[in-house]
């Protein structure tokens, strides 16, 4: 079971046009096009898992970089979810105890560009400063 990654689609491709270009190369067991969770509109990447791995492979050589919909399409072999490549989301600056692995986002600790380096705490007693006006 091998899973591919279609990526750059064209926006209007449905799930039964991709099962049909990945059809002569062999069966196809799953289609699922990643959709936008407010618009209900398709992102521009799918995942398509066929049994064979040898068909996978043929289909993988033959569809990278073939033009449809106007685009030239990007497949590859999907990688687990955990590995990706560089984590996005927070940048860790090097700091001690942040580890750069997890990607995927969120404010928790370890993360933040540089806004966490400083607690509350250290500013707990001192008076504020006002602030300027905005105009």
């Amino acid at each position: 079971m091998k899973s591919l990654f279609v990526g750059n689609m064209s926006f209007q491709t449905t799930e039964s046009e991709l099962r049909e270009l990945f059809a002569p190369f062999g069966q196809v067991t799953r289609v699922h096009m990643a959709m936008d969770r407010e618009t209900g509109r398709a992102r521009g990447f799918a995942f398509v898992e066929m049994p064979n791995d040898e068909e996978a492979a043929k289909a993988m050589t033959a569809l990278d970089g073939k033009e449809v919909g106007g685009r030239n399409l990007k497949v590859n072999e999907a990688r687990p979810k955990g590995e990706g490549g560089p984590p996005r989301g927070p940048k860790s600056y090097g700091r001690p105890g942040s580890g750069g692995s997890g990607g995927g986002g969120g404010r928790g600790k370890g993360g933040g560009g540089g806004r966490d380096r400083f607690s509350n705490e250290d500013y707990r007693e001192s008076a504020r400063q006002p602030r300027e006006p905005r105009w």
